[in-house]
């Protein structure tokens, strides 16, 4: 089989119906979007949820529930094997993955998270550490301290 013998399934494929090519083919004239109005016009239509002018439904309920995205803490998050670019005793903190480009943003402070493996003997400031990271970074002699 070539490119040119491919043919779609019988009877899967339907031929697009033409709309306004002369009253001959059924859909002429006002091509099935009536006579005048919003909805016959060339960017005719409304968007979802308009009603006209009319206060829409999703204004008039009221907002519900409590949302905490403004009140949440967004951690800069680095994994542990992301830390054996430094050398052992070290100590790791914001400062220093930001120097060596490992994060990009100090955001509400670090958070290291236990993905992979460390072979270094650090001493890893951070806000937040994971249970897997503290074990991995205390498996190898290194420190943890929470700023």
């Amino acid at each position: 089989m070539k490119l040119h013998e491919l043919k779609p399934a019988e009877g899967s494929a339907k031929a697009a119906w033409r709309k306004g090519r002369g009253a001959g083919s059924g859909n002429g004239k006002t091509a099935g979007k009536g006579h005048k109005g919003q909805n016959a016009r060339s960017g005719g239509g409304v968007r979802p949820g308009f009603e006209g002018g009319q206060l829409p439904l999703y204004r008039k309920l009221p907002k519900r529930g409590f949302n905490n995205a403004r009140f949440a803490k967004l951690y800069t998050i680095v994994n542990v094997d992301a830390l054996n670019v430094f050398e052992d005793g070290a100590v790791v903190d914001l400062e220093a993955l930001l120097a060596k480009k490992i994060v990009r943003k100090a955001n509400d402070g670090l958070k290291v998270l236990g993905n992979g493996e460390l072979t270094k003997k650090l001493i890893v400031k951070a806000s937040v550490f994971s249970a897997t990271a503290k074990e991995k970074i205390e498996a190898v002699g290194g420190k943890t301290e929470e700023v």
